[in-house]
């Protein structure tokens, strides 16, 4: 029962959450400093990840296609499906909820157990949409941009590693990424980064939103905003696998 209890908070606070603001203006100031919080700070952590991985992703392809019988391009091919499809969108999406979802979480949860979002309710303000309205909008919109700068990077680092290690020549790879390409791919990685992002700030601020309590409260509220964010990436991972792959 508490389940159900507990997702039906969450449908009323979204129901808060997208009202229309009271000013767009003030609106528009705060999504913008919550692009550069959620986004541009989460961009070094991203490109270090995603260069990384993709050497790790082009070696391991080269390991498990080591046979004459398959052609050497098949590493570069192998190598920019898996980032597109599920490593860029996904597993950042998954970093992205440990940081940024436990600072919304925190945030939140500190001007909770302050009486701060208590003020604003006295003074006629609607904080759940002040809040996490912009946060959502901002998210929204820059993560898919982290994505492809994921995907750029990560390709890249395959093709350093690939090159430098002999276990590919950069003719061969760039081949392989060029090969049966389809702008789809793409799409799908973008809509599931665009949904991923909804479910962590939205997830992340109402659990910060229903914290009552201390400091202690404050971090438990962000433990679970991390916790239930990534479960439901992961479940929502499948779903739109499903939707959008299955013919």
């Amino acid at each position: 029962m508490k389940v159900f209890s507990q997702l039906g908070e969450y449908l009323l606070f979204l129901r808060q959450v997208f009202t229309r603001p009271d000013k767009f203006r003030i609106f528009h100031q705060q999504a913008v400093k919550e692009v550069e919080s959620i986004g541009l700070e989460s961009l070094w952590i991203v490109s270090i990840i995603s260069i990384f991985m993709g050497a790790v992703a082009t070696i391991q392809m080269a390991f498990n296609i080591d046979t004459p019988l398959i052609p050497k391009y098949t590493i570069g091919f192998a190598t920019r499906q898996t980032i597109i499809l599920e490593f860029s969108p996904t597993m950042i999406s998954l970093i992205l909820a440990g940081k940024v979802g436990s600072k919304i979480a925190s945030e939140i949860g500190t001007m909770r157990v302050t009486e701060q979002i208590d003020a604003m309710e006295i003074m006629g303000v609607n904080p759940a949409n002040y809040l996490i309205l912009p946060k959502i909008a901002a998210a929204v919109f820059i993560n898919p941009v982290l994505i492809i700068i994921s995907i750029v990077l990560a390709l890249m680092g395959g093709w350093i590693v690939g090159t430098a290690t002999s276990l590919v020549t950069s003719t061969d790879y760039i081949l392989g990424l060029r090969s049966w390409y389809q702008s789809y791919d793409v799409f799908y990685a973008l809509i599931k980064t665009v949904v991923f992002a909804f479910l962590i700030t939205s997830i992340s601020g109402f659990y910060g939103y229903i914290t009552r309590g201390g400091a202690e409260d404050v971090g438990k509220a962000s433990t679970k905003a991390v916790v239930q964010s990534s479960i439901f990436i992961i479940l929502f991972n499948l779903i739109l696998t499903q939707l959008l792959l299955n013919d």
